[in-house]
């Protein structure tokens, strides 16, 4: 099938989908097109159970696009470069602590904590499993996703200064995250070959390096929208900077989401006060905007199809099930290492800081496009399953009772 019937088929279902839930389900955006996706997904599954065959059809359909490739090379580039925009980095700068803590030092922790109890759990619940994949599920989960968190942030109504921690640590912590998942991906797959200074010298490749090459394209694109004043001219520079950046950083083994994320707060803060008029600031909001809601739209639609082309037992259900409460107590102890941390150092925090940063936490379509990229094998499938029940319940789940968790947050403060 074709790119062009691909694209045209998920923008036909979203646009669908985006009708029924304004219309009548009335759910968050994001939500509220996944849950119809699964919705849709678990019917076909049923119309098979009676004779009516079109689950085979849409898991075909579903097996001949790599939804991984699809995210991480494609679909995240402009969703990172479009929520990057949109931060202040004043008030980034402001928040730099917490948010460099969390991205950092909250997914290593994490992803060690989230590693070494989920191998004993799964191993009482008899399901073997090496304890290296183990710590690889761990970094694939512990990033908070930046399309999930940003898409709820729209409704969720918290304080500016909560809202700015975890839009900037959900931007920086998923690229410093596919940095430890590779190297402990290849600790799996070539039992411990690899030498500390390898890790090191990949860490400072792919995160600093892709700090630094963000920088310089945002730049290059700075100086060219500072000499241009026609909007359709600046927009398709950004669409330049996006397309053309993401896959040069790929070329050069830098980290492409830091890249982006860092071209995205230059271009949206500098770019936008010194090199853009009104119309043009006008244009390029509305562009982006499109942009974000529409791939938005179709990102999590496609994550509610996923489940037809998973392979779903009844024990890695129930793993599932069982490693969420894990993977929510590994969040919540590695915030409030974060924030007492820093409270040391008489950095203040409202009382509700740890409640909200751990529940607001999303994991989103980045953790199944991980998960879709370990190679083939038993240990693949328990880790793409046990990651997609964690996906779902954090998106529906943490995603409708956020807003009352903030709320409350904010009556008890």
């Amino acid at each position: 099938m074709n790119v062009f019937a691909v694209f045209a088929i998920f923008i036909s279902i979203a646009a669908v989908a985006s009708y029924i839930n304004y219309r009548y389900i009335k759910l968050p955006t994001a939500i509220g097109l996944m849950f119809i996706g699964l919705t849709m997904s678990l019917v076909m599954i049923g119309l098979g159970s009676i004779g009516i065959d079109i689950e085979s059809w849409a898991t075909r359909f579903l097996g001949s696009i790599d939804f991984g490739e699809t995210l991480m090379k494609g679909m995240l580039s402009f969703l990172l470069f479009a929520g990057a925009l949109k931060i202040n980095i004043n008030d980034l700068a402001d928040k730099k602590w917490i948010i460099s803590l969390l991205a950092t030092g909250g997914v290593v922790m994490t992803t060690i904590l989230v590693g070494i109890v989920s191998y004993y759990t799964l191993h009482m619940l008899d399901i073997s499993i090496p304890f290296m994949y183990c710590l690889v599920f761990g970094a694939l989960i512990s990033p908070t996703d930046p399309v999930a968190v940003m898409a709820l942030l729209k409704s969720v109504g918290a304080p500016k200064s909560l809202e700015t921690k975890i839009a900037g640590e959900s931007l920086f912590n998923d690229g410093v995250g596919v940095v430890i998942f590779t190297v402990l991906l290849e600790l799996a797959i070539e039992s411990g070959q690899i030498s500390f200074g390898n890790v090191a010298l990949l860490f400072v490749e792919e995160a600093i390096g892709g700090f630094a090459f963000g920088l310089v394209i945002g730049y290059i694109a700075y100086r060219l929208l500072k000499n241009v004043d026609d909007h359709s001219v600046e927009i398709l520079l950004t669409l330049g900077l996006v397309c053309g950046g993401y896959a040069l950083a790929s070329v050069l083994h830098v980290s492409g989401p830091i890249a982006t994320v860092v071209a995205g707060l230059l271009i949206g803060n500098y770019g936008r006060r010194f090199a853009m008029s009104e119309t043009t600031r006008d244009h390029l909001d509305k562009f982006w905007e499109l942009v974000d809601e529409t791939l938005n739209a179709v990102l999590f639609v496609w994550i509610g199809f996923e489940i037809l082309v998973l392979s779903f037992k009844l024990d890695y259900l129930l793993a599932g099930i069982v490693v969420i409460p894990l993977v929510l107590i590994a969040r919540f102890i590695s915030v409030s290492a974060a924030i007492h941390t820093l409270k040391l150092f008489r950095r203040r925090f409202s009382d509700g800081a740890i409640r909200i940063l751990t529940w607001g936490g999303l994991r989103g379509g980045i953790s199944i496009a991980l998960a879709l990229s370990i190679p083939s094998g038993a240990e693949r499938d328990l880790i793409v399953a046990i990651t997609y029940v964690v996906v779902v319940f954090s998106i529906i789940v943490q995603g409708l009772t956020i807003k009352k968790v903030v709320q409350k947050s904010i009556a008890e403060s």
